[in-house]
């Protein structure tokens, strides 16, 4: 008989992880404690309008093609996606406005055009941003770290051998600073320390080899949405024979002779030859495996950020607004100082707007739109968020009529939010921190979780709160990471 393998949790690092061990000849039980699968990438329909809840930046598809193409299926067959005009529309208050068009060389024409800095510059920062990658990106995303036997591999040997090149010890915003000098220019590129929860003024310039993915690999977009990838993900899971338990709360892992023996659900112990856990790291200490002690760097390293989002039911169209748009704040610095050090929100937030009716039809009735309007915000730690939730919807009101010209608030038909206690409340992440640690030094590579436990044999990690990180890519990269730790039986 096939071995039995279970994961806890369905998020993107779960489903992946469970398409693969299938795939392996395992046979694989899902638990989850929502009544569906996804995790943060989640959806929400209101009065007529959906939207995408969670992330809602795609790159790096190719990610999500392998899980097909490892079952022996074409993913054209079943997950369509397409690239986007622009990655990104920003916009500040002084009616500066740069679109980022997927194109790079027109994205630095665009921004020679706007702000006069040459777009040979921009050029050369993103084939700069290429060799970061080059030089990191295999052995960081689809490699453990804690391994000392990994380092071995060639694709580390690049990597340590230009341990120089990586730029590890500046700040993101001062090699910006130093590359663009203008201060919206910096502004842009700094933005990409956000991406994993992070301060472009803690996080090292290493990190901005993320703006590689974005404008050098490409943005692009499912045909119905982010949560489409999830049904889709979900579906070729139990076409591989993956059994999905739903409203089913992990209570504990089990374990003997120093290897996992089972899990425990409602009460009753379930054997298990391997257990993969995709639920935040800190949780699954504390919750499922309490005897084992939490690693102490865990707790006591900054975590990465929260979000504030006001899901809008908005009775007009903007045809000025792409599918991403960012409504600048005028003070970057005191923004992150706010999220990091006085952990409160800035009175003038960075604004994020996604709007995924700009492509999905149906998504919005006809004359409207869906907006998705998301700040930055600290991790849960007490405070006072329903004064704080009061005071946010009217700077973020506030921001886009400064910005766009427009007074949103009499367009607003109907209205959903999310906060740090929710998101905590919902997705099991710590604090509600949405990528786990933040990537605020140097070292944050390696103070991640490993993907596998070091004392007990046949449990494994993936998802965003351990190596590599968090974000779609990522957690999908923790699954493969996960993949090669773990012995195929066909």
């Amino acid at each position: 008989m096939n071995q039995h393998a279970a994961v806890i949790g369905s998020g993107i690092g779960g489903l992946a992880s469970a398409i693969r061990l299938a795939a392996k000849g395992y046979r694989v039980s899902v638990f989850e404690q929502a009544p569906k699968t996804g995790g943060k990438i989640n959806e929400l329909c209101l009065q007529g309008f959906r939207f995408d809840t969670g992330p809602s930046l795609f790159t790096f598809p190719a990610l999500v093609d392998e899980l097909f193409t490892l079952c022996g299926e074409n993913p054209l067959d079943y997950f369509g996606y397409r690239p986007v005009k622009t990655s990104c529309k920003y916009f500040w208050e002084d009616g500066t406005v740069v679109n980022a068009w997927q194109q790079s060389a027109d994205f630095a024409a665009e921004i020679e055009k706007v702000t006069g800095v040459d777009a040979e510059k921009v050029i050369a920062y993103l084939e700069e941003s290429e060799k970061l990658y080059d030089l990191t990106g295999e052995a960081f995303l689809f490699h453990s770290l804690h391994k000392l036997s990994n380092f071995a591999n060639p694709v580390f040997h690049k990597t340590i051998i230009n341990s120089l090149k990586l730029d590890p010890f500046r700040t993101m915003h001062k090699r910006n600073s130093q590359w663009f000098g203008h201060p919206k220019v910096v502004q842009l590129f700094d933005r990409y320390a956000t991406y994993n929860g992070s301060s472009p003024y803690k996080t090292p310039a290493t990190l901005r080899m993320i703006a590689h993915l974005e404008h050098n690999m490409g943005t692009f977009f499912p045909e119905k949405g982010m949560y489409d990838m999830v049904k889709k993900l979900t579906a070729l899971a139990e076409r591989q024979g993956v059994e999905f338990h739903f409203n089913s709360r992990v209570e504990k892992v089990e374990t003997g002779s120093g290897s996992v023996t089972g899990i425990m659900v409602n009460g009753e112990k379930t054997p298990f030859d391997l257990v993969v856990s995709d639920v935040d790291i800190v949780n699954f200490y504390r919750k499922l495996l309490p005897e084992i002690k939490l690693p102490e760097k865990q707790l006591s390293l900054e975590r990465s950020s929260s979000a504030v989002i006001f899901y809008w039911g908005i009775n007009r169209r903007f045809p000025e607004l792409e599918l991403h748009n960012i409504l600048f704040s005028g003070d970057y610095t005191e923004e992150f100082n706010h999220l990091f050090n006085t952990k409160t929100l800035s009175s003038d937030p960075t604004v994020y707007l996604f709007i995924s009716s700009k492509l999905v039809k149906g998504d919005a009735p006809d004359g409207s739109e869906n907006w998705y309007a998301m700040i930055n915000a600290p991790e849960n730690v007490g405070q006072a968020w329903d004064a704080l939730l009061a005071k946010a919807r009217s700077n973020i009101i506030d921001k886009i009529k400064r910005t766009l010209k427009v007074d949103i608030e009499p367009h607003i038909v109907c209205e959903a939010v999310a906060d740090p206690r929710t998101i905590e409340r919902d997705t099991g992440s710590y604090h509600g921190s949405l990528y786990g640690l933040s990537s605020n030094n140097m070292m944050a590579a390696f103070n991640r979780h490993p993907n596998f436990h070091k004392k007990i044999k046949n449990l494994f990690f993936a998802g965003g709160s351990v190596h590599p990180g968090g974000g779609i890519p990522l957690c999908l990269a923790s699954a493969k990471i996960v993949d090669k730790e773990i012995p195929a039986l066909k």
